[in-house]
């Protein structure tokens, strides 16, 4: 007969109820969730960039369109999440860029 390892109970939260229950290595050691700094616009898809409409130092409100992103034969136009200045643009037309690759950065008044 086999003796089963078990790990003990742990508290774990799901909106305002507690439960107690086992949780998985994997689960114990997931990366945590980090709230995405709306200042850094980073491409959601591998792609080509295929029009900047901004430059450095430009004053932008938040929805302007910053640039677009071919992916797969679809134009993707990304718009500023927020209203600020532009920082530092880090692609140029033309450039094939990874997954969650830095395009843009944002200054916004503090």
């Amino acid at each position: 007969m086999k003796k089963e390892n078990k790990s003990p109970l742990e508290p774990f939260q799901v909106g305002g109820a507690i439960y107690d229950t086992r949780l998985t290595g994997k689960f114990s050691n997931r990366k945590p969730w980090v709230r995405p700094d709306e200042r850094l616009v980073l491409s959601f898809i591998p792609g080509t960039i295929q029009k900047i409409f901004i430059r450095e130092g430009m004053q932008i409100e938040a929805g302007t369109p910053l640039l677009i992103l071919e992916a797969m034969k679809m134009r993707n136009e990304l718009l500023s999440p927020v209203s600020g200045k532009i920082k530092r643009i880090h692609v140029s037309e033309g450039d094939m860029v990874p997954k969650n690759h830095l395009l843009v950065e944002i200054a916004t008044p503090e």
